[in-house]
This record gives C-alpha cells, structure tokens and sequence, in this order.
C-alpha cells in the first residue's frame, strides 16, 4: 500500500504541468490523504526495472517529492476558506506577498528569454508611436503662420491652438494611461493611437477654426495617452540591467519626431501650390498637406502594434498565466532562433500569480438592457482606476509621487517655457531689424498715376494722392497717417499690417480688396464706395523668416542627440538620480548664459545648448517614474505625472511668451531657479538601478 501511495504522488507531480492536479487514478485502492508515504517500498516499485546507468528522459518519474511538496500540495487540496469571508487587508497582504515573489521570478525568466530580436522589433514599433508624440508638438507651430492667414486668426485664437494640443495631451494622460493598468497596454495603446491618426487626418481637411481647433484637441488627447503607456510597455519586457539603457534609447524617437516635423515643414509649407481649391470656399493648401504627412509615424505605429503580444508582467497581473507563459515562450524562441540557437528549450513551467482581490461586477447578457450593462462596465473600470490613482497617494508612495510631480512640473514649466521664448525672442529681433530698415516718405505729392507692385515697410505721412489707381498690388506693414485721398480708385488690393490714421479719402472707390473698416483709424470718408470687399482671408506673403523658425527647431531638435546617447550609456553606470539632479543643474547654469543672448545666432547656439543639456533630466525621468510604481499601478503613476508636466507646459508658454520684447531677466530667472529647486529635490528620490520590476 505505502509503494502505490508512492506511485500516487508521482502521478500527481508528472501531469501538474499539463494542468492535470488531482488526477487519481481508479485502481479501488483506498489512500488516506495524511498518511505519509514510505519512502523506501515506494523507491523499490518506482525503481524496478532501472539499472544505474539508464537514460532519463523528460517527463519519466526521477524520484521521490520531497515532504514539504507533498504537504503544500495537500494543502491546495484542502477546501479553502471562500475570499468572500476573509478580510480584505488579509487579501492585500498576500497579494503583496505574491507581488514580490512574482518580480523576482519574472525577472529570471525575462533573463532566461535574452534581450534580442524581439525587443528590437518591439523597440521600433513603440518609437514610431514616441515619434508621433514629438511630431504632434511641433504640429500646431509650424502651420500657425500660415492657418493665421488661411482662417483670419486673431492674437487670442493663436494662442488657444497652441495651447490646445498641451490641454488634450493633459487629460489623455490621465485617463489612458490610468485605463492601460486596467484593459491592458497593447489595447489601450491602440485605442490612444487610433484616435490621434483619425483626428489628425481629420483636422488637415476640416475648413473652420472652431473644427480644426477640436481636431487638435481630440488628438492631443490620443497621443498624450500613448506616451506613459510606451514606457510601461516596453519596460516590462526588459531585464533588470538592460531597462535603463534601452528606454533612454527609445527617448531617442521624440527628437527624430522634432527632426520629421521640422523637415517636412521646411519642404512642404514654403511651396503654397502644393493644394488644390473646391471653389471660393474650399482651400486646401500646402500647410494642410503637411498636418496630413505627420500623421503617418502615428499611422504607421498603430499597423505595426497589431503583429505584438500584449504585456506578459499585465497578463500575470490579472491572472492571465497560460497567455503569459505563451507570449514569453514566443519572446524566447524569437530571440534564440535570431542567435542561432533554436534547439534552446523554454524551461519555466509555471509563474507566480498574485492573488485577485478586484471587484469587478459582470452583468449577464440576459441582465437589464445593452446601455445598462455597459454603463455598469464603464463605471465600474473608471472606479477601479480612480482607486489606483488614490494608491499613488497613500502612506508608501506618497512621499516619491509628490517629489516626482515636482520635479516633472519644474522641469516642464522651464523647459517649455523656453522651448516657446526662444523662437519668439529670434522672431521679436527680427521684428526690431525690420522695423529699423523702415522707409519714410513726408508730404509727397502722386495724381494720375497707376500703382501695381508691391509697398513694403513704408511710412507715407502728410501726403496727396489725386487720381490715382491702385490696382493688383499688396501693401506690406505700410502705414499712411495724415494723408489725403481724392478720386482714387482701389482695385484688387491686398493688404498685411496696413492702416490709414487720420486720412481724408474722397470719392475714392474701393473694389475687391481687403481695406476693412478696422484699418481706418479715425479716417474722413466722404462720398468712398466701398464694393464687393474680399472674403475671408488670404495667404499674401511669404514670411521671409519661415525658413529660420524651421532652422531653429531642426536645430533645436537635433542638439539632442549627444545628450541622448551620454545618458543612454551612462544610465545604469552613474544612477537615475545622479543624472536627473546633474542634467538640470546643469540646465540651470545655462539658463544665465541666455543674458548675452542679444543677437539671434547668439540665441540659437544658446537654445541647442540648453536642449542638450536638459534631455538627459529627461530620459532619467521617464526611467525613474517606471521604476518606482507596481505593474498594476506603472501606467496610471505615469499618466498622472505626465499630465501634470503639460499643465506646466501650459503655464510656461503662457508665462514666457508674455514677456516677449518687455524683459529677458523674468523668464532666464524663473526657468533657472525651476531648474536648480527640481534638480535638488530629485537628488532626495531613491534609486532605482537596482531592483527588480515590481
């Protein structure tokens, strides 16, 4: 009896792999469940037959159990008292348990699959998404040169597009990243993407301000979402000393995201026949080609996410263990078979699972009506993601989430700040060096002649003009103050910053132009017609300093890269700490520099600069952040950081820009003392180099 309680045990262990625990076999033998084995009758049966130098073969019984096993499996098989009965801080203690078991096996199987092709194609497939978000940044301040001229944008309404992509960016970040530790990152990572590509296509095509502005908005929601879903994503299928080199490399996607945009915008804006019109109502022109070309990395990401596996470290999470153990078998035969060693054998055969606690309600389809059983789904999700942000704030994490959202913030409040003063500082110098090359003309007298060619940056005060006709021309920054005009004839005429100030027009005609009524200032208009005035607006000039705003982002974008490949190989070398606090002290010294900085060649070496130095803080935050947070909290940590990041980005742009011509001192000193507080707040987080994916 003790050899076939033996041979039972076996049987038990050789088919748990196969999912086959309880098996027992129908020999009418009775066997009590505590009476131990006899381990010598049950060696002599289970070894009869067997010389000493037998091969063994996989699955062949090699031995005895040993009594802990036997008694742990036992143990499974008592009944168990039902969750439902047992306090909830018991099940979050085991949970906790099996939490820190799990990360340290998952970090030995992560070892075992290698780093390879897999990761790489992973790797490419999640940068074209990070490219994307780089790209939607620069959108909205390529084209506004030209969509101010296309939908007669005011001052205020340039703002409000420029804002908006940040606004979307801000909620997307918060609400996908926080579904994305919920519905998985695979599924919510498309769902970001799809969004940004449809309303990103959309907005190239749409004609109003008031559409193209919620196109922009909706799709900075989209691609806001995506970013703190890339980073957890990519983070769990990476190994402990590979993590930190290979996310500071895919950081690397957002400068050739800034590098795309500048580059399309410098080839396509600037060649304004590239479009086609639908009648007088219908224009599309060469800026909305180029909103419609920078979909295509998103477009492209959104393709390419559909051929990978979902997160293996989620799955596990949510109890998902045969998808899991599929998808990492998939990761280890890829990259063995890209090494040349495709008889390598996946040798885990069980992973850890935390135990479920989460209450999620599940309405039959037979249960209530279709919009009451999602309504309940829907507030059900959004409950549980609520709940995972309120974790961030509890007594273990509280500390590090309110010192990380300080140092994003800082960094984004100066960094943005700047990234938005720089390009406006250059456009205001040149504005001084235009202005100075102004041509006055005093008391000149014109009758019956014909103007048809250009006026540009022209003062005309005091003069006559009688029987004169302007026809088919375009008036540049030219102001006429104190003038007269008498019998003149106005045909075709388009105008740009051009008004009259306390003018006497007399029987004058005004046919087809664009001389509003806003551009006479306290004018005398007696016996003037005005007939058949232009609509809407029209794209009269080329902005001869388009060509430098492109130069300067290009640049500025470009500048990146050595700070990207210095913290990429330095990463896991010197600490995530050590490199956020030196990058932004670092950032902060040349802040003070920008004092100089009176010419704009002296501002565009000094932007590169300052973008070099910064992106390191960066990179060494995006790892920290995915380090510092559980799986099932990794995404919505993220999320909420990131938006608060935009919120700073607003209220840089909206703080720096307002200083633009008035004072430099304001903004060089709020960037740098926003740099050195964040930089030495950072150096008091943890280090996280070390330890295992949570």
């Amino acid at each position: 009896q003790g050899g076939r309680e033996a041979n039972q045990v076996s049987d038990d262990y050789r088919y748990q792999d196969g999912n086959y625990e309880g098996y027992a076999p129908n020999d009418g033998y009775y066997r009590g469940g505590d009476e131990p084995a006899h381990e010598e009758d049950a060696q002599s049966d289970v070894t009869e037959g067997h010389d000493e130098d037998d091969e063994v073969y996989e699955g062949e019984y090699q031995g005895i159990p040993h009594p802990d096993d036997i008694k742990e499996k036992q143990k499974k098989r008592a009944p168990a008292v039902d969750d439902e009965y047992r306090d909830r801080a018991d099940l979050m203690a085991e949970r906790m348990e099996d939490e820190e078991q799990l990360a340290h096996q998952y970090e030995n199987i992560i070892e075992e699959c290698g780093h390879g092709r897999f990761q790489w194609t992973l790797f490419f497939v999640l940068g074209l998404a990070l490219m994307a978000d780089g790209v939607e940044v620069f959108v909205v301040g390529f084209v506004l040169p030209s969509a101010e001229k296309d939908m007669c944008l005011s001052s205020s309404n340039k703002g409000m597009l420029g804002l908006i992509v940040y606004l979307g960016m801000m909620v997307g970040a918060v609400m996908l990243g926080g579904l994305a530790d919920k519905l998985g990152r695979k599924k919510c990572l498309i769902i970001s993407l799809a969004i940004n590509a449809a309303f990103a296509f959309l907005s190239s095509f749409v004609q109003g301000y008031g559409f193209f502005l919620f196109c922009r908005l909706i799709s900075g929601l989209g691609i806001g979402g995506s970013l703190p879903i890339v980073f957890a994503y990519f983070s769990e299928f990476l190994s402990r000393e590979k993590r930190g080199e290979h996310l500071s490399w895919l950081c690397m996607f957002w400068m050739i995201g800034g590098i795309f945009a500048s580059a399309m915008a410098w080839s396509i804006i600037p060649h304004y026949g590239w479009g086609f019109s639908m009648g007088t109502k219908y224009h599309f022109h060469s800026w909305r080609v180029f909103v419609l070309v920078c979909s295509l990395p998103c477009i492209a990401s959104l393709v390419a996410l559909k051929f990978m596996p979902e997160s293996p470290r989620f799955l596990l999470e949510i109890g998902k263990h045969d998808e899991a153990w599929m998808i990492l078998k998939q990761v280890h035969d890829t990259n063995m078979r890209a090494k040349g060693e495709p008889e390598r054998v996946f040798t885990v055969s069980y992973i850890k699972t935390p135990k479920q606690v989460d209450e999620f309600i599940e309405i039959q389809s037979s249960t209530g009506t279709w919009y009451q059983r999602w309504l309940v789904r829907i507030t059900t999700t959004f409950k549980q993601v609520w709940d995972n942000v309120l974790y961030c704030l509890t007594a273990q994490y509280r500390m590090n989430t309110l010192m990380l959202a300080v140092v994003w913030f800082t960094m984004a409040l100066s960094y943005y700040g700047l990234i938005v003063w720089f390009p406006d500082m250059i456009r205001y110098l040149q504005e001084e060096a235009y202005e100075s090359r102004v041509k006055i003309f005093d008391e000149e007298e014109v009758s019956h002649f014909t103007f048809n060619f250009t006026l540009e940056n022209q003062i005309h005060r005091n003069g006559e003009y009688r029987n004169d006709k302007f026809i088919g021309m375009k008036f540049k920054e030219v102001r006429f103050e104190d003038s007269l005009f008498e019998e003149c004839y106005f045909e075709d005429v388009t105008s740009s910053e051009t008004f009259f100030e306390n003018c006497t027009i007399i029987s004058t005609v005004f046919y087809n132009t664009d001389l509003y009524e806003h551009k006479f200032i306290n004018c005398r208009l007696i016996n003037s017609t005005f007939m058949k005035e232009k609509e809407g607006c029209h794209l009269d000039f080329e902005e001869d300093n388009d060509f430098l705003i492109y130069l300067v982002s290009f640049l500025g974008s470009l500048s990146v890269l050595p700070g990207n490949i210095i913290s990429a190989l330095l990463m896991d070398k010197i600490g995530r700490i050590k490199m956020i606090g030196g990058s932004m002290l670092i950032s902060a010294v040349c802040c003070f520099f920008l004092f100089f900085g009176n010419s704009e060649s002296a501002m565009i070496g000094w932007q590169c600069l300052f973008c070099g130095a910064s992106i390191a803080a960066w990179n060494a935050l995006d790892v920290i952040t995915v380090e510092l947070y559980p799986t099932d909290k990794r995404a919505t940590a993220f999320g909420i950081l990131n938006g608060l990041c935009k919120f700073g980005a607003i209220l840089g742009n909206s703080i720096f820009a307002s200083f633009v011509g008035i004072t430099k001192v304001v903004p060089i000193l709020l960037a740098s003392s926003a740099l050195v507080g964040g930089g030495l707040l950072a150096l008091r987080l943890p280090e996280t180099r070390e330890q295992v994916l949570m």
